[in-house]
């Protein structure tokens, strides 16, 4: 499966800054239905699964608004939904809903987060290209990163010490995981990452660690599978068909291991915010969700 990126990844605080002096603004296509801006800086912090999309939108909006800013960071979900609770961005991305903790918060400061979908995403199961091993099952996956399991030969591929690659605690995407895989789509349950388990900082990160390690496995959002590795099929259950992660498994519901992408804001968008929210949710907005190999909502 072949996939590129158009922009730079891991990029953990991008600030792009297109300004046009003097010139009068550049109007949408005709029939776009999307609200005109002043000018003004639209923040967007959090995901870093979902920092350059957010980047591709910032770039394309701009593009068509010469007279607005978008400032994209980011840092992992939790960093951005704490900097939205402390009014510190406009925009939280996630990679995951909001914990029962952090509405807590929110509604202890007088703050009622609103939810958008904007994408979806599955999460690519990635092994070396040299790795026998042709799939797993959800329960497996559980058991390699949980410790029970550490020596490929036990779920058929070469004997040797299986490298367990994950994503730091503030990523959506190491919470999503554990969640959905390792603790088995129960929250409660006090399954944890193996001791073993090496954190990185970016999905980049894990993919090259992969590429280059014959014993390795990690995680990464479908948009970060290249041909350096390679992408699993998995199966939600012992005798259930594996399915391998793309576009068409995902918007079906039949890969295992798929999640919403989340814009959140500190109540109902409005003004410039709510202009960009707009853009993202558009037909121009989802086919750059699409270029960058993610799964539009629409």
């Amino acid at each position: 499966m072949q996939h590129t990126r158009r922009l730079a990844t891991a990029v953990l605080a991008v600030a792009v800054l297109l300004w046009s002096a003097g010139c009068a603004p550049t109007r949408p296509p005709s029939g776009t239905g999307r609200t005109r801006v002043t000018p003004t800086t639209v923040a967007i912090k959090g995901s870093d699964t979902m920092v350059n999309l957010n980047q591709a939108w910032a770039e394309s909006y701009m593009g068509e608004n010469r007279d607005a800013r978008v400032v994209v960071n980011g840092g992992g979900s939790g960093t951005g939904i704490a900097a939205l609770l402390e009014g510190k961005t406009d925009i939280a991305a996630s990679s995951r809903e909001m914990t029962a903790e952090e509405i807590a918060a929110a509604t202890k400061a007088g703050h009622a987060p609103k939810a958008q979908i904007v994408g979806l995403d599955g999460i690519a199961v990635i092994v070396n290209a040299a790795n026998p091993v042709q799939s797993l099952t959800v329960a497996q996956l559980a058991a390699i990163y949980t410790g029970k399991t550490t020596d490929w030969k036990q779920v058929g591929g070469n004997a040797g010490k299986i490298v367990l690659l994950g994503r730091e605690v503030n990523s959506g995407t190491h919470v999503f995981f554990k969640e959905h895989v390792i603790q088995g789509g129960n929250s409660t349950s006090p399954a944890e990452y193996a001791k073993a388990t090496l954190f990185v900082s970016s999905s980049q990160a894990i993919v090259s660690e992969v590429a280059h390690n014959a014993r390795a496995i990690g995680y990464v959002g479908l948009g970060y599978v290249s041909d350096a590795v390679r992408a699993l099929p998995i199966a939600p259950a012992t005798g259930k068909p594996a399915v391998a992660p793309s576009p068409e498994s995902v918007v079906a519901g039949t890969y295992p291991i798929s999640r919403p992408l989340y814009f959140y804001t500190r109540g109902e968008p409005s003004g410039a915010v709510k202009a960009f929210l707009d853009y993202v949710l558009s037909a121009d907005g989802q086919a750059v969700v699409r270029e960058l190999e993610f799964v539009p909502v629409t």
